[in-house]
């Protein structure tokens, strides 16, 4: 992310969560962690905008797998502050029925179909005793929360790559889904991670500039989300 907010001249920020006695991650469950954690977030951009010229009606939330988790718990707590999120096979922990925030929130995926994690059509992994939802089921019920159309548009990007978009939704909240057929537990375009450890890695698509592209189409409605307003 760091050349391209370079290049379009957006801030980007990479906080980090904390668990505690284990490896560092959100705390993307039903505890008391998860409160602290979205109140550490909501304080980290009270703090950005005093430090730093931001747009309030552009703050933007983005992960991979426990970042992804965390992502979609941003949207349904903080609604009021985050225009957009994007995920990249998010680890949804959370079933979506716990999300009681009903207000649209856009959103762009990626998922691999052979991710070892994160498994595309759902059940346990070597990672969670839970099972993950069915991906294609997942978006879906985010499309419902955002009073989408029934009905997604289906297209091929590339030879491994399909896109899913649904629209008119409320607020121009779009939902859009990038599936990549035999990708991992991987950022699509990205680098650095070993094949044999979490699966293929697509280079036919930049899920860093595909999600900037989707964020600047997507801006905070002050009327749309009413606590919007009291942001200063």
């Amino acid at each position: 992310m760091e050349q391209l907010a370079e290049d379009h001249g957006f801030i980007v920020v990479y906080p980090s969560g904390e668990t505690g006695g284990g490896p560092r991650a959100w705390n993307v469950n039903s505890g008391a962690g998860l409160a602290t954690d979205v109140r550490f977030i909501s304080e980290l951009i009270d703090t950005l905008m005093t430090d730093y010229n931001i747009d309030p009606t552009r703050i933007y939330a983005n992960g991979l797998s426990n970042g992804g988790g965390m992502s979609f718990v941003l949207s349904c707590t903080l609604s009021d502050r985050i225009a957009a999120v994007g995920t990249v096979a998010a680890a949804q922990t959370l079933p979506f029925s716990w999300c009681k925030d009903s207000t649209p929130v856009p959103l762009i995926a990626f998922y691999g179909t052979a991710d070892p994690v994160v498994r595309y059509h759902g059940g346990k992994s070597r990672v969670a005793p839970m099972a993950f939802p069915r991906v294609t089921t997942w978006v879906a019920d985010w499309a419902r929360r955002n009073r989408c159309g029934a009905k997604p548009v289906d297209s091929v990007i590339a030879a491994d790559v399909t896109r899913r978009q649904y629209t008119d939704c409320a607020d121009d909240a779009e939902v859009v889904l990038f599936t990549i057929r035999g990708g991992g537990h991987t950022w699509p375009g990205g680098e650095g991670v070993p094949d044999w450890l979490f699966g293929r890695t697509s280079r036919s698509i930049d899920a860093s500039s595909e999600m900037w592209a989707f964020f600047r189409e997507h801006q905070l409605r002050t009327q749309a989300r009413g606590t919007r307003s009291a942001i200063r």
